[in-house]
């Protein structure tokens, strides 16, 4: 299979979308159609102009304590990603080994994964049959605070209490699928240029529940970064979550434009695996 052209590692001028408010309601958006003459969501979208700064050959500078995200070599036997019950079967425990050597787990629970092709690419197209789900070019974070305790109590009832007294983290495990990323990368921001009254609370709607992400507003204190020509053997690791408060608790992440990306190079195909993490079992 052809890979993209490996680029020079180097910083990239982009633009991301922050939220806006649109009306005057509660933010909201639905994961399936929504009731009739409701709209999918009520999120407004404002581009700013950042830089996100390239972190090839400055990996080990990162960590998920320090700024809420880690970069990680850790090739995966599994490698095309396209039949679900394989995933949980191979993927889950690599997942699940790698967070107890590189977090310090004692017990993990993963509760979900997501698979993102661009929607009628031929990589999409010969997928798992499932809708596909293009890249978020949406500043966002995947669970607020009180929607991660919640996690634990909704997947873990009868545990709940007793987790609950000890470290709770969630950890999103993202990794490219085939072939370098070069269209729609990954952007995460460093936790330390993170004001906490940037983050507006989205209520999630699901069918049968409702949870709550973080939508961020824009501050020019933050700061940007990409691990450039990614590749299926390195993993980006996702702070979502993290019950200790004296060390990063959180990470925005978005997708991004890339201009100087060769354009005969294959769309970005990412598996990315929701898990929360605990320090007791």
């Amino acid at each position: 299979m052809a890979t993209a052209a490996v680029l020079a590692p180097h910083d990239v001028p982009t633009s991301l979308n922050y939220y806006t408010p649109i009306g005057t309601e509660e933010p909201y958006q639905y994961v399936q159609a929504p009731p009739e003459g409701k709209a999918p969501h009520n999120l407004g979208s404002e581009p700013h102009e950042v830089t996100v700064r390239d972190a090839r050959g400055r990996e080990d500078e990162f960590s998920l304590d320090k700024n809420g995200f880690q970069f990680v070599k850790y090739p995966s036997v599994e490698k095309e990603f396209d039949d679900e019950e394989r995933i949980k079967a191979v993927y889950y425990p690599e997942v699940e080994k790698l967070l107890k050597e590189v977090a310090g787990a004692k017990r993990v629970f993963i509760f979900d994964h997501t698979i993102r092709r661009k929607p009628g690419s031929p990589e999409a197209l010969q997928g798992t049959g499932v809708i596909p789900r293009g890249p978020v070019e949406r500043v966002h974070i995947d669970q607020t605070y009180n929607a991660s305790v919640e996690r634990v109590k909704y997947h873990l009832p009868e545990d709940a209490e007793r987790l609950l007294k000890s470290r709770v983290r969630i950890i999103n495990v993202w990794r490219p699928i085939h072939h370098p990323v070069a269209h729609k990368p990954l952007a995460v921001s460093d936790w330390h240029y993170l004001d906490e009254n940037d983050l507006v609370p989205v209520h999630f709607i699901y069918p049968h529940r409702t949870g709550s992400t973080y939508s961020v507003k824009y501050n020019p204190n933050h700061q940007w970064w990409h691990l450039s020509d990614q590749t299926p053997d390195e993993v980006t690791l996702i702070k979502c979550y993290d019950s200790e408060s004296d060390r990063a608790r959180l990470t925005p992440h978005s997708a991004f434009a890339d201009a100087s990306s060769p354009a005969e190079a294959p769309h970005r195909e990412s598996i990315e695996v929701r898990v929360l993490v605990f320090d007791t079992e």
